[in-house]
């Protein structure tokens, strides 16, 4: 009888070790009602808010395929906001379809003894038609206020900036995707990467029940309400993952869930650059609203930012900085 018992309970256990593996996160989620923003994070709002237009509407779709001067446009654009804050800009160029396309890539050295490099990184084009204000301008935007808080900044380790060209179909993990190109040069070069942060549309947060849909069966372990930013990984990546919402959920005013999955179960933990990074041995992290999962006008004409909440990402950028400054060691 107790043999019988063994084993059926140990299928059972087994199967909750696994789950508990997958979903468990060290720290607590945010609860309440957050803070008003402070004048700092009211401007930062402003300053995306601002990108938002100029990359959705003034400039619109980017995509390589029948939009290249608007993909060239929001490069230019991108480069000219790292300038202004004293970055030196370097374009990581390449050919693809005859068009030359590139990276580019803003850099803040380590002073520490061996220095490793932090990459926080977003993409800057567009599925075909659509004007991608949340995909993934949120992204992009997010990403050049991280730069502009550690522009004058020195840490023990070294940070980069990048924003990615082709992440979009029919580039995604082709030799011809930005962040791919950019993960095997540093391979190549055998740069010491710390870890590398993915921002991938941060800008949908909707505080109603049922706004929230997952892939089953995350649906019986995540809340259904979409007013939380998601830090997923793969399996190799869950110790950068814990120490990730470990630090957030010190500093943050929003809610906070986190997943570690086997792409093979689960292929929606890899849907961004940071796929790439894993393809070649590097920790990273997908920080996101989790896209179509909530954001009904996902890759549609309708990505505009009349839908993108400012705010919140500006509490979410204000905490990422803290989750930064602790990983590089800010002084």
């Amino acid at each position: 009888m107790l043999a019988i018992l063994l084993l059926f309970l140990l299928p059972l256990l087994g199967f909750w070790l696994l789950v508990a593996a997958m979903i468990w996160m060290p720290g607590r989620s945010f609860e309440g009602t957050p803070p008003p923003l402070e004048p700092t994070a009211a401007a930062m709002a402003k300053r995306m808010a601002d990108g938002l237009d100029m990359l959705a509407r003034d400039i619109g779709p980017r995509h390589l395929r029948g939009r290249e001067p608007q993909l060239d446009r929001a490069a230019d654009w991108i480069e000219s906001q790292l300038t202004a804050m004293g970055y030196a800009v370097q374009r990581e160029r390449f050919e693809v379809e005859g068009q030359s396309v590139c990276n580019l890539l803003a850099q803040r050295d380590g002073h520490g003894n061996q220095p490793k490099l932090l990459i926080v990184g977003a993409h800057y084009d567009t599925t075909p038609g659509s004007p991608g204000a949340n995909d993934n301008g949120s992204g992009v935007v997010a990403c050049l206020e991280l730069a502009r808080a550690f522009a004058q900044s020195s840490g023990r380790h070294g940070l980069r900036f990048a924003f990615f060209v082709n992440e979009e179909a029919p580039w995604f993990m082709t030799r011809s995707m930005g962040a791919l190109v950019h993960a095997e040069g540093c391979a190549q070069r055998r740069e010491p990467i710390l870890a590398m942060l993915c921002l991938e549309s941060v800008g949908c947060f909707i505080d109603l029940p049922r706004s929230q849909r997952y892939p089953p069966p995350l649906e019986r372990f995540y809340p259904d309400t979409g007013d939380f930013v998601a830090f997923v990984s793969n399996m190799a990546s869950r110790g950068l993952l814990h120490r990730l919402m470990r630090s957030f959920r010190r500093h943050a005013s929003l809610p906070s869930h986190g997943l570690a999955g086997w792409e093979r179960t689960l292929g929606d933990v890899g849907r961004s650059d940071h796929k790439a990074f894993w393809k070649h041995g590097y920790e990273a992290v997908m920080i996101t609203d989790t896209a179509n999962f909530r954001d009904r006008h996902y890759h549609t004409s309708l990505d505009l930012p009349d839908h993108v909440d400012t705010t919140a990402m500006a509490r979410l950028v204000a905490s990422l900085q803290c989750v930064i400054g602790d990983l590089v060691k800010t002084a």
